[in-house]
């Protein structure tokens, strides 16, 4: 159950932090005012920015960095046959069903990055399309993976290390993100 818990929450701050990575350098790389990210874990993600002179870009490179940037992780470490790379491939997964929800979402009721992407320009379809892609290759990249989280099989799979370093990874990531919300 550790694993399990500490895996999800894990999941949800990086997946933020990636996804807000994205916007950030591509508002930077495209000479944006990126007036703040913010990440703090009682608050849904955003990067606040000033002049914005490639705003559909700076939109989609939160979602397309926030699928890209883990599955290339998960690949490599899958390709070095690392010990993690079920975790990562997990992460992978959830990345790209809560990009891809979160665009397909939404475009339905035109909120966050979704309604950002429409407002610039972006066909509400493109949107749909994106979550039509990504969700379902997400829950493909969870299938089979239960064992190693301790449900189905005979869970000998789960080590006391991997709890051990997921809740740690998750205390560290709750601290850090209090301590520079309040910077």
């Amino acid at each position: 159950m550790i694993l399990l818990v500490t895996t999800a929450g894990l999941a949800w701050f990086w997946m933020q932090g990636i996804h807000e990575l994205g916007h950030a350098l591509a508002g930077w790389l495209s000479g944006a005012e990126v007036r703040q990210v913010v990440l703090h874990p009682l608050t849904i993600s955003r990067t606040d920015l000033g002049l914005n002179p490639k705003p559909l870009l700076v939109c989609w490179a939160g979602p397309l960095m926030g699928v890209t940037a883990p599955l290339i992780v998960w690949a490599v470490s899958a390709r070095l046959r690392l010990t993690c790379a079920y975790w990562l491939r997990f992460f992978a997964g959830f990345c790209l069903i809560a990009n891809g929800a979160y665009l397909a979402v939404g475009a339905r009721d035109g909120i966050g990055d979704a309604g950002d992407l429409v407002v610039h320009g972006a066909p509400v379809w493109t949107l749909y399309l994106f979550g039509l892609v990504t969700i379902p290759a997400g829950f493909a990249l969870w299938n089979g993976l239960g064992a190693q989280f301790g449900l189905g099989g005979d869970g000998r799979s789960i080590t006391w290390q991997a709890a051990l370093t997921c809740t740690t990874l998750l205390g560290i990531t709750v601290i850090l993100e209090l301590i520079l919300s309040h910077t």
